[in-house]
């Protein structure tokens, strides 16, 4: 039979899922079950989502990868704990090197905006300090789907699509075995067509075998300096054997009785803090008000010039965290918001492609997870005989040598990709995300805006349309955005551009337990192929 997998011209509803035993949300259905299985085969939450993680990197590898980079947020043994798996640049390329190449700014593609991965690392840390499985047992069911093949769900079609169109139109040789791996018949794999790797399945075994040993200190990383050496690039073995996944402090803010928390810098979840501490000083009166719409955009406004200014390698910054997350700041931004659009300036504090998914298991364990390889199959180079394709995370880098986050040896850039958490009282709410570049801190207080100041349950605080900003003046509002409260934005000063259609806005994931019954409510992203798998 055949039809259209991405034409849907009826409304279709999700409720809200609940469970007891354990639950995993992400945007891949096959992802999520492979989750589930390891939580029925004795796994805890940990485990359930390496195990997630591991297989998107094979049923979603247009949005991430072994070559990319990881940050989790993990309720266990009664707290919370960070973990940002970011790898730095090369040391030995310079600012000076890429600008004497003839670059203004660091391309997308190729072998210069490659960083040093963290995604396998970061599976090998959780595994090792909180896991209960070997890792060889979690990470087989991606080993079989990357081995056998799956089925493409229709989303990730599109995007892998997309990926094809940028990658082929390169016309370098750089790019063969990306196109050897993920378009093996001289195009892009369709909805519900068959995609294998066996090269990807080699390498997640040898990384589950070695616990990433032989990704960092072995024989892939020497696959991957060799090929580095070859094309003119930076990364070598040297950058890989000397990195390791930092376990960090969470931040957070007290958010009207909740404790909103995330990963501190290098990543952007500072922006969601900045904005929900000046929101949290205004009363809304409904959801889908002109005002309550004005407030938190002007919010946003505010904290992402002050992160994009702020942000980068935390021992780089030149403010502190504490600073910018203080009341009195807050005060001094929220002051700026008035009942116009404001052109957003940074402020000056006084002084002192992504995969999201959530996990949570029946003994109270839960994970907030996020990974990527930057843009969409991040710098479309493919490690020979590996099925690694590696990230463009360089690309968050400036030339501008006046600028906080440019690029120097050994440093982390400013890092978009975020996992949520909430808690009250101490104990835990549960985990939320957002994937999607820019919009990420931006669907973040979206929906900590839906779920605590509008009461909406977890699938209904991811199905609300979004908007985003863009810059300046300028908002971007999904088609399903209600056409009055664009217009009444427009009469406050806002330049309200409609698009066609949600790729852009995010794809996002929520678990909740309720802290008397212990029962978990899920809710899973409309705008991607994803599931909800429960127990």
């Amino acid at each position: 039979m055949e039809f259209e997998p991405l034409f849907n011209p009826y409304p279709s509803q999700r409720m809200t899922t609940y469970g007891r035993k354990g639950m995993v949300a992400t945007s891949q259905p096959l992802a999520a079950q492979a989750g589930l299985d390891i939580l029925k085969k004795g796994g805890n939450a940990i485990d359930a989502a390496i195990a997630t993680a591991a297989c998107l990197t094979v049923v979603e590898p247009n949005s991430n990868s072994i070559g990319g980079d990881s940050f989790a947020l993990v309720w266990a043994e009664g707290k919370l704990h960070g973990l940002n798996a970011s790898g730095p640049s090369p040391a030995s390329i310079s600012r000076e090197k890429v600008k004497a190449a003839g670059h203004d700014h660091i391309p997308a593609y190729g072998v210069l905006p490659v960083t040093v991965p963290g995604t396998p690392g970061s599976w090998a840390a959780l595994s090792g300090r909180f896991g209960r499985l070997p890792l060889t047992e979690v990470l087989q069911p991606a080993i079989d789907y990357a081995e056998n093949g799956f089925p493409l769900s229709p989303t990730i079609a599109r995007y892998w699509q997309d990926g094809y169109h940028n990658i082929s139109n390169l016309k370098n040789e750089l790019f063969q075995p990306w196109l050897d791996t993920f378009a093996p018949n001289g195009r892009a794999p369709r909805a519900g067509e068959i995609w294998s790797s066996r090269d990807h399945a080699r390498t997640l075994r040898s990384i589950a075998e070695t616990k990433a040993e032989s990704f960092y200190r072995g024989e892939l990383a020497d696959k991957i300096d060799a090929y580095f050496r070859q094309n003119g690039g930076y990364l070598t073995n040297e950058d890989l054997a000397a990195f390791y996944p930092e376990w960090v402090d969470p931040i957070h803010v007290s958010y009207k009785g909740y404790e909103v928390w995330e990963i501190p810098p290098n990543g952007q979840g500072l922006v969601a803090l900045l904005a929900l501490n000046i929101l949290k000083g205004f009363n809304f009166a409904a959801k889908d008000l002109a005002d309550t719409y004005h407030k938190q955009i002007e919010a946003v406004k505010l904290a992402f010039v002050d992160g994009l200014k702020y942000i980068t390698d935390p021992t780089k910054m030149n403010v502190s965290v504490a600073e910018l997350l203080s009341d009195a700041y807050a005060n001094e931004r929220r002051a700026l918001i008035g009942e116009q659009a404001l052109l957003p300036q940074p402020g000056e504090p006084p002084t002192g492609g992504t995969v999201y998914l959530a996990t949570a298991d029946g003994e109270g364990n839960m994970v907030s997870f996020i990974q990527s390889h930057a843009g969409d199959f991040g710098a479309g180079v493919v490690i020979p005989g590996t099925g690694i394709c590696m990230q463009n995370r360089g690309t968050g880098f400036s030339l501008d040598a006046e600028h906080l986050n440019v690029l120097e040896p050994g440093k982390k850039t400013f890092h978009t990709i975020i996992p949520g958490f909430m808690t009250k009282d101490g104990a835990p709410v549960g985990p939320f995300g957002v994937m999607c570049g820019s919009i990420q801190p931006q669907a973040h207080v979206q929906v900590v805006m839906n779920a605590v100041d509008f009461g909406l349950n977890p699938q209904a605080t991811l199905d609300a349309p979004r908007w985003r900003w863009i810059r300046d003046k300028i908002i971007e509002v999904e088609p399903q955005f209600p056409d009055y409260l664009a217009q009444a934005l427009a009469r406050k000063g806002h330049i309200v551009q409609r698009a066609l259609d949600s790729g852009m806005f995010g794809r996002g994931q929520v678990i909740w337990r309720d802290q008397g019954s212990g029962v978990l409510a899920g809710g899973t992203e409309p705008r991607a192929d994803g599931e909800v798998a429960v127990w």
